[in-house]
């Protein structure tokens, strides 16, 4: 199976993570009770700024790249063309949204073409989510290792927490989310695959929290 970008591909990929990273750090900012009704950003410290960029761009990012990634490789794998469109006005809202203190991120998404049926199709919406699920479990590591401590910590902990949401979130069965693929599917995949999604988003939220 040979997997290729294109430099129009690898661009939107590029744009879209950073522009999510920047998105939850607005919105991390935002919400802060430290920094939110601060008159001037500029007084926010520069070492928190790049504490919270770089934890969101280590799990906001990577869970947004990998979760696209899975679609991609699965999609490749029943023969499909496939590739990451970037969806510019949605990450530009993205980024307002996080300066207005909420988010709602629809970066782009993985478009592919050609013959499949309707279980392989399942199985390529279902990818995305199921690899989040993964990458909160591995997050969990570090984070019960470091207690949510220091640049360590706070990462896995955000990682945890943002990756369980994006799971349940993308299996919600509406609209162009992945739970309405699999759900047209098969119910009984359906119902296995959102339990186990909502049930980490739930768990998570609850649980392991947010760091900042």
């Amino acid at each position: 199976m040979k997997v290729r970008f294109s430099a129009a591909e690898t661009r939107d990929i590029l744009v879209a993570w950073g522009a999510l990273g920047l998105a939850f750090t607005l919105f991390i900012l935002q919400t802060n009770r430290q920094y939110s009704l601060l008159p001037d950003p500029t007084s926010v410290p520069t070492a928190f700024l790049l504490r919270v960029f770089l934890a969101s761009l280590l799990t906001v990012g990577v869970g947004f790249l990998l979760h696209e990634l899975a679609h991609k490789l699965v999609a490749i794998h029943y023969g499909q063309v496939a590739a990451f469109k970037a969806d510019y006005g949605m990450l530009g809202l993205a980024v307002l949204g996080g300066l207005a203190g909420f988010l709602f991120a629809a970066p782009g998404a993985v478009y592919h073409s050609g013959r499949v049926t309707p279980r392989e199709h399942a199985f390529i919406a279902v990818a995305g989510p199921l690899v989040n699920v993964a990458l909160a479990a591995l997050f969990a590591i570090p984070w019960l290792l470091f207690g949510g401590a220091g640049i360590v910590g706070e990462a896995a902990q955000l990682g945890v927490t943002v990756n369980a949401i994006l799971a349940g979130f993308n299996m919600l069965p509406f609209g162009p989310l992945d739970g309405r693929k699999v759900r047209q599917w098969s119910l009984a995949g359906f119902a296995v695959t959102f339990a186990l999604c909502v049930g980490a988003a739930v768990g998570a939220y609850l649980f392991v929290g947010f760091p900042f």
